[in-house]
């Protein structure tokens, strides 16, 4: 899962992230309105944090902006702003939830899940894909009850797969949303992933991961 942190606190900002990875997040930042509209514009994300007061412009035009475009990124305002009007302007805008500053970072984790499971997975940690069962708390993977062996990025490819089932997805996107800003050179190790776990899941009968000439790969089962 892929997340954004839109804050100008680079001592908080760093904290989010480490915290954030350490929990399994795939994690980019943003210090300014520029560089966080740059981003959200280019690249879709599972959960953007953001704050309102950012230097060069205010993080509800971002926001505005975001779901004009019909953009479907979860979004939680992180601020230190703690007034009834700002609460509600962020949820009329199209925010998914609101934390004040200061926060536990324990909190803030526990929101994103929230949010990623409402707006992804109808509010459920379970999901299911015929007979592939994810239990995105516990990070496994089954099918036909017998569980998969996956590393940590077999399994979010899986679960980004599962999300974006019967849709054609480049190797760009893939890299995008499982490496972010950590992605370097050609994409050639996205093909490596990709053969690791589509081999796993014919081994038990689950061969749903298809190649798209010159596009990229589907997950379906037709």
């Amino acid at each position: 899962m892929k997340i954004l942190v839109i804050e100008d606190e680079k001592t908080l900002s760093e904290s989010i992230v480490t915290y954030l990875k350490g929990q399994d997040y795939v994690c980019e930042a943003a210090t300014d309105f520029n560089t966080a509209t740059e981003k959200t514009e280019l690249y879709d994300y599972d959960c953007i944090l953001l704050d309102i007061t950012l230097p060069g412009g205010n993080g509800l035009a971002i926001l505005k902006e975001l779901r004009a475009n019909n953009k479907t990124d979860g979004v939680l305002i992180i601020s230190a702003k703690n007034s009834i009007d700002d609460k509600v302007t962020g949820l009329t805008l199209g925010a998914d939830d609101y934390l004040s500053k200061p926060f536990h970072l324990s909190e803030l984790s526990a929101r994103i899940a929230a949010i990623i499971r409402r707006k992804k997975f109808d509010g459920s940690s379970i999901i299911h894909f015929n007979n592939i069962c994810i239990d995105t708390q516990a990070k496994t993977a089954a099918v036909n009850n017998i569980n998969l062996d996956l590393t940590k990025k077999e399994f979010e490819l899986l679960l980004y797969f599962i999300s974006n089932k019967r849709r054609v997805i480049s190797k760009n996107a893939i890299a995008q949303h499982l490496w972010g800003d950590e992605m370097e050179g050609n994409l050639d190790f996205i093909y490596t992933h990709i053969k690791n776990l589509r081999k796993k899941l014919q081994e038990l009968d689950a061969d749903y991961i298809k190649s798209v000439y010159g596009m990229g790969y589907k997950f379906t089962d037709s």
